[in-house]
């Protein structure tokens, strides 16, 4: 938990910044199949592997799950919730609960958690109307371009400013006066970005979605990129919007410098800035301020703050903890005076409730002790006999939320939107020796083997399977499915098979095949290994497998895999261990 509120001390380096062997990254890509625009990846990281989750999507790892929500801050920025041991910890990052013209707004999850560790950027403070931020910002451009003067809109690469370009872009085209006034997205990673927006359509909101059903709304009409000051004609008004939002260096540092002493021109700061960098200095209006050579120039232009930040303000983060009722709340991410003034008012907010909120220092650790005990509470049927202490409660367990039931199976029905089921299975196996050498058989395996009166023959194994003659050259099991039962009567099936003159014998399934069907295995394993790495070649009957100029020898025969690369090896030795199941399953 990182935020503002305290430095911590300074500490020195003992190691280089050189590259060490187990620092790497290493990604490889797996593909999709025929999947369009989606592919898995595998990364590993110091020898652990680093996996890519979708949103609600669950995973467990060491008993520990985890999924996460959309956050709304960023395309892509996630919330996440930690299940440990059964109590839930939502960490929200950085969030927003405001729809903008391109994101949704961050989820709210569908129940409350133990802790929630929430941001406090912007403290008590509270937003504008959207619309009327929008207003202000299109009418300060306008005017100043309107008058010759340049503007400077110094924000990051990704998020905000593809925002403010979707409102520049609607904005010009409706005012065809200003189409002779450039608009430039200046920023090294400008195009890549850009692509990145318009392939995730899909992760937006309605209205980009419906909009992408005309044309891409991202394929902007009025703007241009900008690579570098160099390829920059500065000749005439025009409205740049260049990285990093701090001012602190690059192209926005740049044409701040060349641009700041022009009383005609203006500087738009459009979100949250750090302090200590040059945007926080300048919405103070100094009279000087020092350019990138040393020098003090004077500030003549105008500076405009008009917040379009992706941070919750202070009624996004009460209505949202109000949602969520958390017993324990950890502000982070803010300064020490913000996060303060928040702490007070949450705690005036939730003062009836049996509600902490904290707001550690960076570095300090925060203890929280929970209950490692479930008490699960009777109900229904089970409910209506107190039991004997010592004795034995049996049935069904549901969780809700953080609750816990047991209850008859008969209940589950009532108490729940679940249903139980049964399925019964029923299966004819050829069978024309006599039913009493049968019996015999089955006494010699189970030791539970009833003879029923019923119309035809009947015998019960383990008390759940049924063994009928129902004809005289078949006999019929039936059962009622589950784990135990289901192995029960596979072994019978098995032991019948194999005693049975006119049942086909069990066969191991590495009997010898015919030079046909050997042939027609190694076309099949050949195919499959293509289909999951691409270049895949026979050889002196072995198979070579190329994957990005990295190859291995595959000999199908005896499963073995030659290949220097560790990683493919092991992916295809997996690959041919699954084949084998398949191709070569038990054979009857």
């Amino acid at each position: 938990m990182s935020s503002t509120a305290a430095s911590a001390p300074s500490l020195k380096r003992k190691e280089s910044m050189v590259a060490r062997e187990g620092d790497q990254l290493i990604i490889t890509p797996l593909g999709a199949g025929n999947e369009v625009g989606r592919s898995c990846v595998y990364m590993t990281y110091k020898n652990k592997i680093v996996m890519v989750i979708d949103f609600h999507q669950t995973m467990e790892v060491n008993g520990i799950r985890f999924w996460c929500y959309t956050a709304g801050h960023v395309l892509g920025a996630a919330m996440f919730m930690v299940d440990i041991a059964g109590v839930r910890v939502l960490y929200t990052g950085d969030y927003s609960r405001e729809e903008d013209r391109h994101l949704r707004a961050a989820e709210t999850p569908q129940f409350s958690p133990d802790v929630c560790i929430i941001e406090s950027t912007y403290g008590v403070q509270l937003h504008q109307p959207r619309a009327i931020r929008e207003k202000r910002f299109t009418d300060v451009i306008h005017n100043v371009v309107s008058q010759g003067g340049r503007v400077l809109i110094p924000a990051f690469a990704l998020g905000r400013a593809q925002e403010l370009l979707l409102i520049l872009d609607e904005y010009w085209a409706g005012h065809p006066e200003l189409h002779n006034v450039p608009i430039y997205y200046a920023s090294p990673l400008a195009k890549r970005c850009m692509a990145v927006y318009q392939t995730y359509i899909n992760a937006m909101n309605d209205r980009i979605r419906t909009q992408f059903e005309g044309s891409n709304p991202f394929d902007f009409k009025h703007i241009m990129p900008l690579k570098s000051i160099e390829n920059f004609e500065d000749d005439g008004p025009s409205v740049v919007m260049a990285s990093p939002g701090g001012l602190q260096s690059g192209l926005s540092r740049q044409l701040f410098d060349i641009w700041c002493q022009d009383k005609k021109n203006a500087c738009v700061i459009p979100g949250f800035v750090v302090e200590g960098t040059l945007a926080k200095t300048i919405m103070n209006e100094p009279k000087d301020v020092t350019l990138m050579s040393g020098l003090q120039a004077p500030l003549n232009m105008q500076v405009h703050y008009i917040s379009f930040s992706a941070h919750a303000d202070f009624s996004q983060t009460s209505a949202f903890l109000n949602e969520l009722q958390p017993p324990n709340i950890i502000l982070v991410h803010g300064e020490a005076n913000e996060m303060g003034r928040l702490k007070q008012k949450l705690m005036t907010q939730f003062a009836d409730q049996n509600i902490r909120v904290l707001s550690p220092k960076n570095c300090q650790t925060v203890e929280m002790h929970f209950n490692a005990e479930k008490t699960a509470k009777a109900i229904g049927r089970l409910a209506e006999k107190t039991p004997e202490v010592g004795s034995q409660v049996g049935g069904l367990l549901v969780r809700k939320g953080f609750t816990y039931q047991i209850m008859a199976p008969e209940d589950l029905h009532v108490f729940t939107q679940l249903s139980t089921g049964t399925v019964t299975q029923r299966l004819s196996i050829p069978y024309k020796g006599a039913f009493t050498v049968l019996r015999h058989r089955l006494q010699q395996l189970y030791e539970g083997v009833e003879t029923l009166n019923e119309e035809v023959p009947t015998l019960k194994v383990h008390g759940k399977v049924l063994v009928k003659q129902e004809g005289m050259d078949y006999v019929v099991l039936q059962w009622v499915s589950d784990p135990i039962t289901d192995m029960v009567s596979d072994s019978i099936i098995a032991m019948m098979m194999n005693f049975n003159p006119e049942s086909p014998k069990m066969k191991t399934s590495d009997v010898e095949s015919t030079e046909g069907k050997a042939v027609d295995t190694s076309k099949i394993v050949q195919s499959l290994l293509v289909s999951l790495f691409g270049d895949v070649k026979e050889l002196d009957g072995k198979l070579i497998v190329s994957v990005d100029g990295v190859v291995a020898n595959v000999d199908h025969t005896s499963n073995t895999v030659d290949c220097e690369n560790e990683n493919l090896r092991e992916r295809i030795k997996v690959a041919l261990r699954r084949m084998e199941i398949a191709i070569k399953p038990v054979r009857m």
